[in-house]
């Protein structure tokens, strides 16, 4: 039943049984204040809950009384007019009670609907426990209505856990008439909540204790969150003084207001600002003040106590120190962090290089909290020393090395020359003492000793020019002659090898562009190393030099041999300098061959399976038509 529906079923109840009062105090015989019934009707009136519902049923009533009395006695009627009084005072003392209840109870609902406005978990206790009042948030956060904890012991419901004792807390309620503490409740989900209550005790107009007014605030997430906020708090100071790195906590409030009275603007500004203007870079110094430091620096500084670190900045930097003035900038400008490498002095003056990185708090953090990690580099100093001494022996003897070795390449350049000098002077010389001298033979031995001394003599410029970084002038070349004038140098090492010589140059080849005499070493180098592998071969021993125009490289020399070919292992390191594979080899060749390539813009690359044989190929770029030597 709606509010309206029961408010007109009240009125209709009252007009009905005024009616039926008014006709049994008229009609009936009897003798006697009726009227008085009256009153019921302005209670039923007052069911309605509305003020004017009681005044129009009191008036009404009164009406009715008066209009009863004189249809039915006279005015001067004494017993009569004594029981109408009675009735009109019955009835407006009704009313005037029914009013005063009913304003009552408006200012009790009005109190009822405030505290189920209130975001606080309210209810009252009767001095039993039991539950009077059960406010709406109580409704929402422990999850029973009303309806089904009113009457019901509030401890038992809720499974309430208290701090103390409970006597305890009811002697103090009984003494104070309040208490207040945290409390742990249970809901209807079987969830624990934490929750600050408040008592306070309720009295009648004799004193007499007529239930307890309890509210209680859900704290269980602050609750949640101060733990979090201890539990961090415990781990950064165990982090702090557990870290075998050096912390330092400074305040850089008083810094920040100075930068800030400047009125700069921009960091470019402000680095040029305190780039001028040391002094006030050390006045920085010594109002930045250095509020905590964990025991790893204590030890780095040689100091006992903290106590002896609560000073400024200015106290522990070196007095030359370049890196405060950079971090004043990246602090202005409001970077994270700062970097830096600098030396700190320790309590008995020691000078002590170390590595820093200060972390800058965000402004709503605050200035007071800037962290510095410092970490000690005097090992790593010595260190970095004891390696710089190390390289610089180790520098020395690589020249003294790169010398012998050069001077062993320079040697391995001239040897084949000179060993065909002199084969063929000891050819002119045999020739010359057979009974009858073969002049034309002696002739042509001694051409060779000739060409072959220009050649060490080429090769001896080419080095000279190469050690006074005098470039030699690039001349276009025939392939064909270059291969050919280098297989008549090898020839009878490789008669000697039993090498079977097989040269595949097909005619009209594009000429190439280089120095003659290094690119004829680069495949005399090959041709021998060739030789040298196929030795002790026992199958067939052929080296195939072949020659072909790639479009895409060049000119590509293609040099193969049937010997055991090259390991995988030793593939990678081939052209590296200094490796060999041979006993008495010196590892320069190949790195020698390759470097020469390359400086005629051309590659010099190998393959090989063991078993198989290798094959190296040189590729050299061509001269294009309209290009000049």
């Amino acid at each position: 039943m709606t509010s309206t529906m029961r408010r007109t079923a009240f009125r209709m109840a009252a007009a009905l049984l005024a009616l039926f009062i008014f006709l049994f105090d008229t009609l009936s015989p009897l003798e006697g204040a009726v009227a008085v019934l009256y009153v019921l009707v302005v209670l039923l009136a007052a069911g309605t809950g509305r003020r004017i519902d009681i005044i129009v049923a009191a008036t009404a009533s009164l009406v009715l009384t008066i209009v009863a009395y004189m249809g039915t006695h006279s005015l001067h009627a004494g017993a009569p007019i004594l029981r109408a009084l009675v009735s009109v005072a019955a009835t407006a003392i009704a009313t005037a009670l029914a009013l005063k209840n009913q304003a009552a109870t408006a200012t009790l609902a009005a109190q009822a609907r405030l505290l189920n406005l209130s975001h606080d978990m309210i209810f009252v206790r009767d001095p039993l426990g039991r539950i009077t009042f059960w406010n709406r948030a109580a409704e929402d956060i422990y999850g029973w209505s009303s309806a089904e904890v009113m009457g019901r012991v509030a401890d038992a419901l809720l499974e309430t856990r208290y701090p103390i004792r409970r006597d305890a807390i009811d002697g103090i309620l009984q003494d104070t008439g309040r208490w207040d503490g945290t409390l742990e409740h249970r809901t209807k989900a079987g969830n624990w909540i934490t929750v600050e209550s408040r008592w306070a005790l309720q009295r009648d107009g004799h004193g007499e204790v007529v239930g307890v007014f309890e509210t209680n605030t859900d704290v269980t997430e602050r609750k949640a969150a101060h733990t979090a906020l201890v539990r961090s708090e415990r781990r950064y100071r165990h982090m702090f003084n557990a870290s075998r790195v050096g912390v330092v906590q400074e305040d850089w409030t008083a810094t920040r207001a100075e930068i800030a009275a400047l009125g700069i603007q921009g960091g470019a500004a402000m680095s040029a600002y305190l780039a001028g203007h040391p002094e006030f870079v050390a006045r920085l110094r010594r109002l930045t003040r250095i509020v905590d430091v964990n025991p790893a620096f204590l030890a780095m500084m040689g100091a006992e106590t903290r106590a002896d670190f609560h000073r400024s900045v200015d106290n522990v930097l070196v007095e030359a120190d370049p890196t405060f003035g950079p971090a004043l900038a990246a602090f202005a400008r409001g970077d994270g962090f700062h970097e830096g490498e600098t030396e700190i002095v320790t309590v008995d003056g020691r000078r002590v290089p170390v590595i820093f990185t200060i972390t800058f708090p965000t402004a709503a953090d605050g200035d007071g909290n800037v962290l510095v990690f410092v970490v000690d580099v005097t090992d790593r100093r010595r260190a970095q020393d004891a390696l710089l001494q190390a390289q610089a022996e180790l520098a020395h003897a690589a020249r003294v090395a790169t010398l012998g070795e050069l001077t062993a390449s320079i040697a391995h350049e001239v040897n084949q020359p000179l060993m065909a000098v002199v084969t063929s002077g000891e050819a002119a010389l045999r020739w010359l003492r057979r009974p009858e001298p073969d002049l034309t033979e002696v002739d042509s031995a001694l051409g060779r000793v000739v060409s072959e001394g220009r050649r060490a003599s080429e090769i001896v410029k080419r080095i000279r020019a190469f050690l006074t970084k005098t470039p030699a002038p690039p001349t276009p070349l025939d392939v064909a002659t270059l291969i050919e004038e280098a297989t008549q140098l090898v020839q009878r090492e490789l008669v000697r090898a039993q090498v079977e010589l097989h040269v595949e140059i097909p005619p009209g080849l594009p000429p190439v562009i280089g120095d003659r005499v290094q690119l004829q070493q680069v495949v005399v180098n090959l041709m021998v190393n060739a030789g040298q592998a196929m030795a002790e071969h026992d199958g067939r021993r052929l080296l195939t030099i072949a020659a072909e125009h790639r479009p895409e490289a060049g000119i590509e020399i293609a040099l193969s041999d049937t010997g055991p070919g090259i390991s995988a292992a030793n593939l990678e390191r081939l052209f590296d300098p200094f490796f060999t594979t041979k006993p008495d080899g010196m590892g320069m060749g190949l790195a020698i061959c390759r470097t020469t390539a390359q400086a005629h813009g051309g590659t010099l690359t190998v393959e090989s399976a063991p078993g198989g044989g290798a094959t190296f190929r040189l590729a050299l770029p061509v001269l294009q038509h309209g290009e000049s030597a």
